[in-house]
């Protein structure tokens, strides 16, 4: 049975987490982010005006959602991921029930962390355990903190 999330709500929009179950059904968000897992700790970016969040951010043209977190991961944190997989998607809910897919998710194991590229918007990374988020994490909330707990029980079964 898969995991219900909750709904929270960003700005006017309210917004929840999918989990993919089975094979990936898709995810066609315009953002991707990564839950970048080092042992027990997880990796954050510490990003101009948001504070410390996972990798993310927008899918250019002709990449694909996977393509888009591991550049991510690489330009904001100098990581180099391996076993990625995707994980769910995060979606705004209309009033009517209808779903608008905000980014596509994935977990992953940190192969190798090299410097931060000079052009990074990151100010720098932390490698933080569980405990650390709710004070840590730039926006927290039951979302974010269901999101993080359903990605830690993935982090120990991620294939390539």
């Amino acid at each position: 049975m898969s995991p219900v999330f909750p709904v929270v709500t960003w700005g006017s929009a309210a917004v929840t987490f999918r989990p993919f179950v089975g094979p990936p059904c898709g995810c066609d968000a315009q953002a991707a982010l990564v839950f970048a897992f080092q042992g027990d700790c997880v990796l954050l970016a510490d990003i101009a005006g948001r504070g410390w969040c996972i990798p993310g951010g927008r899918i250019e043209a002709g990449e694909t959602a996977r393509e888009a977190a591991e550049r991510e991961a690489r330009e904001e944190c100098g990581a180099l991921l391996e076993q990625v997989a995707p994980l769910g998607c995060t979606v705004a809910v209309a009033p009517d029930g209808t779903e608008r897919r905000l980014a596509a998710n994935f977990v992953a194991s940190v192969a190798r962390l090299e410097p931060i590229p000079p052009h990074s918007e990151s100010r720098g990374i932390r490698l933080a355990r569980r405990s650390e988020l709710p004070e840590l994490y730039y926006r927290w909330d039951a979302l974010i903190g269901a999101a993080f707990d359903f990605a830690w029980t993935r982090r120990g079964s991620v294939t390539s």
